[in-house]
């Protein structure tokens, strides 16, 4: 430790930096609703014309400043552009980027969302409810203990380490998915394993058969009273985003019923507006109306869940 030294955040990395995207050309967007919480990497991207917004680089660090997406851990690290590209995203962005030989791109990836910064940022924050914004200046005026460039690397490199890890598990249970969706088609839909023929002891049948599906209620009259606990409120943005962080939408727990809170593990069906079904893991929420939360008190969580999604699938086609 004897040879960190101390600095202002914003003498060792370059906030917002300055680059230039021409209005009207098509560049790589990074949406905010594609960050996933305390997650590295960033899943996937659109390709749209450039209309305004914040512009970064291969190996700059992007962190939302606008609440609740700080707090819910929206930060991720740009590596979805070729070399010299410039894409663009959210303007509740701030982006850092490393200063050659002073500070490892990863090391500040690492730094921005450590508690050292986080939890500065979100005190900083200003602004009416539910659209509070980071102080940028607050931020670049942070101290921070820098170890050498060689030390920084090291550190980076075992965290790193770690996330390789997530990113790869998280392929692998893709594919984990993936071969579930093709052995139960060729088992309940093709009929592989029986020549192409449905056994004759099994029978045709309705999704309503095999599971229940519990619309959900209008949040709106379920909001809380001040001081009252209060549960966010999933609706078909945020089970596309796969956490609850918009907006100022919350119920009371404590005026509907159980049935209607759903949790980590409870699988959610979306038919009005965009034909959805997944599994939840963004935390307790109320389930509002348009989505069903699907339970069975007979059959296996994914065989009603396949046979639900595959009915969607068909949908689409």
């Amino acid at each position: 430790m004897a040879e960190w030294t101390e600095y202002r955040l914003g003498d060792i990395v370059e906030i917002n930096p300055t680059e230039s995207i021409k209005k009207g050309t098509i560049a790589k967007k990074i949406g905010m609703d594609v960050l996933q919480p305390y997650c590295r990497a960033i899943p996937s991207f659109s390709v749209e014309p450039y209309s305004g917004g914040s512009k970064f680089k291969n190996g700059d660090t992007i962190m939302a400043r606008i609440t609740p997406c700080l707090e819910n851990g929206k930060t991720a690290m740009v590596n979805i552009l070729n070399e010299n590209e410039i894409g663009f995203g959210s303007t509740e962005y701030i982006v850092f980027r490393a200063k050659e030989t002073i500070t490892d791109p990863y090391f500040v990836y690492y730094l921005v969302t450590s508690d050292t910064v986080r939890n500065p940022a979100i005190k900083s924050m200003v602004g009416s409810s539910g659209r509070q914004r980071v102080q940028t200046d607050v931020v670049a005026n942070l101290s921070i203990n820098l170890p050498p460039l060689e030390t920084q690397q090291k550190i980076a490199s075992l965290l790193s380490s770690l996330d390789d890890k997530i990113e790869l598990n998280n392929r692998i249970n893709d594919n984990l998915e993936q071969q579930a969706q093709a052995i139960f088609k060729s088992w309940f839909v093709d009929f592989e394993p029986f020549g192409g023929e449905m056994p004759e002891n099994w029978r045709m049948g309705k999704l309503s058969e095999i599971a229940d599906y519990l619309n959900g209620l209008a949040m709106q009259k379920f909001r809380p009273d001040k001081n009252e606990e209060a549960l966010p409120v999933l609706k078909i943005k945020e089970l596309r985003q796969g956490i609850c962080d918009d907006s100022s939408e919350f119920c009371s727990p404590h005026k509907i019923k159980p049935e209607f809170i759903i949790d980590d593990g409870d699988i959610i069906f979306s038919w009005s507006g965009s034909l959805l079904v997944d599994i939840w893991c963004g935390g307790k929420c109320g389930l509002n109306q348009h989505l069903f939360k699907v339970t069975s008190k007979i059959y296996d969580k994914w065989f009603y869940y396949l046979w639900t999604k595959h009915h969607l699938d068909s949908l689409k086609a």
